[in-house]
Formats: C-alpha cells, sequence, structure tokens
C-alpha cells in the first residue's frame, strides 16, 4: 500500500501539555506533499528544559526558545530513503505564545522548522523564507 505522505514522525517526548499528534502529523503530511517533498523527517516536542540544553550545545545559548531544525548531514537513511532531518519544538514555549490554539501555534513553528530543513534560511536569503512561510500561513489558514 502506498503512503499518502512522506514519511513524518511525531514524537512527544515532554509530559506537561497535552497535544494532538495526530492533526500535527497530518498537517504535515499535506504540507510535505505541498513543498514536493518526498523526504521523510521527525518532529520532537520537548519542554523547554530539553530545548534550551539543544539551544545551549548548537547556538551558544543558555535559554530556551520555540523551534530548532537539524538538517541531516547524510542523504539517505538506512532504508534508503531520503531523509531531511529534525525538528525540535518546545511545547511550553509555543503554549506562552499562541494566539489561537496550541496545535496551531505547533503547525507554525513546524512550518518554519521544515523551511530550514528544506535550505531556507532567513538570515541570509533576502527575504526568501518569509515571503515563502507567509504564503504557506496563508494557504494553510494559519494567520
Amino acid at each position: 500500500m502506498k503512503r499518502k505522505y512522506p514519511k513524518v514522525n511525531v514524537f512527544n517526548r515532554q509530559r506537561k501539555l497535552s497535544v494532538p499528534t495526530e492533526p500535527l502529523r497530518d498537517f504535515l503530511g499535506r504540507l510535505s506533499t505541498r513543498l514536493a517533498s518526498r523526504a521523510a523527517f521527525s518532529v520532537v516536542l520537548v519542554s523547554d528544559r530539553a530545548i534550551a540544553g539543544f539551544n545551549s550545545k548548537f547556538r551558544g545559548l543558555k535559554q530556551p526558545t520555540d523551534v530548532l531544525a537539524f538538517p541531516d548531514q547524510q542523504e539517505t537513511w538506512e532504508t534508503g530513503e531520503a531523509y531531511l532531518g529534525d525538528i525540535l519544538i518546545s511545547v511550553e514555549t509555543a503554549d506562552r505564545q499562541k494566539e489561537k490554539t496550541l496545535l496551531q501555534e505547533l503547525q507554525l513553528l513546524s512550518l518554519h522548522g521544515l523551511l530550514h530543513l528544506l535550505g531556507y534560511d532567513h538570515r541570509s536569503d533576502q527575504g526568501e523564507m518569509g515571503l515563502m512561510e507567509r504564503q504557506l500561513r496563508k494557504e494553510f489558514q494559519l494567520q
């Protein structure tokens, strides 16, 4: 049986807040399809404490952040499938900064992280990532 969407893993590794992972996984599948990405990737939902550790180790910032993206350094998974990388999201930070629902905030942060995995970089691309992000927010009614 052929998968409807690319393989998207969603792992909830925090316990403070209840998170609807199936709607998030479905959104990520639709988003991947829209972006014409056939590569698998993972979203890992973590605590502020956990993401602060990664933020400190990889960015030198000793504080929590909302989302971090780690592109895969290898071209294929053990299975031969392309693998984009991992997106880490702090559920606690997402909950604090949400404007509507926690699910919508997780979708916004996942979209941002996926664009990074696909090679976009808002710090150096003269607004290309921001434009793409605004367009996708509108298409997926996340505004």
